[in-house]
């Protein structure tokens, strides 16, 4: 039996460790999520197209890493449950940290962000490059 968090670990009895941490690949629905993607930040469907571009890399260990906003990704990392793949991740600005999480749903990130320092959280969702 495995344990799936993000990626899916070998049977516990046949753990590889280096320095005590497993060695695993992403899985492929978890690999999926890494890239480029347009993330679209309109708060009305309707309203006028506003878009920044997101970075993601998922190491072996299920690490994320890249760029969203513009600043460096910290502090990432993937899951997955219930049947689906997400990611979540932290970012900063001067106004401080924004926590952010998305799940890829039919081949697109529905996610939202929340600005601590700004005092708000904002659902979007991202489309690949």
């Amino acid at each position: 039996m495995g344990l799936t968090l993000g990626f899916t670990l070998a049977p516990l009895s046949a753990l590889v460790l280096a320095g005590g941490t497993p060695v695993v690949a992403p899985e492929p629905a978890v690999a999926a999520m890494m890239g480029e993607w347009q993330v679209d930040l309109r708060f009305e469907q309707g309203g006028t197209p506003y878009t920044q571009v997101m970075r993601i890399a998922i190491s072996a260990e299920g690490a994320v890493s890249g760029t969203f906003y513009e600043s460096p990704i910290v502090a990432g990392q993937v899951g997955r449950a219930q049947g689906r793949d997400c990611l979540a991740f932290r970012t900063a600005d001067l106004s401080g940290d924004y926590h952010s999480a998305a799940c890829l749903i039919d081949g697109r990130l529905v996610g939202q962000t929340w600005s601590e320092g700004r005092g708000f959280v904002l659902p979007w969702t991202a489309e690949r490059r």
